[in-house]
């Protein structure tokens, strides 16, 4: 079951850049790559917690800002020799707008 929840414009986000999303599950970092995909991630590495979202967009990656990790938007993985992950959630773009699947969001945090 789907529950689509506005959460703002594409236009919100830079190329190679992100926002911060706080939801009931947490802070959810919404990506924008340089070929204009978006992805919404856990805003938390694995490693020690570091703000995801204040990193550097490479690709369909984002290297963390404390300790650079780098983590794939696609799976949440880390890549490289590091190993961990974050929760990804589903995330769709219509007109413009961005929304955030919460019922699928819900059901990861509960994993």
């Amino acid at each position: 079951m789907e529950n689509w929840v506005e959460i703002g414009n594409l236009s919100d986000i830079p190329l190679r850049g992100a926002r911060c999303v706080k939801t009931p599950l947490g802070r959810i970092a919404v990506f924008r790559t340089a070929a204009d995909e978006v992805y919404a991630i856990e805003d938390r590495c694995p490693h020690k917690g570091g703000p995801l979202s204040q990193g550097i967009v490479h690709g369909a990656a984002v290297t963390c800002p404390l300790h650079n990790w780098v983590l794939s938007l696609e799976t949440g993985r880390a890549l490289g020799a590091d190993e961990g992950a974050v929760r990804t959630f589903v995330l769709k773009c219509e007109g413009g707008k961005l929304f955030l699947d919460m019922a699928s969001a819900a059901a990861l945090a509960a994993d």
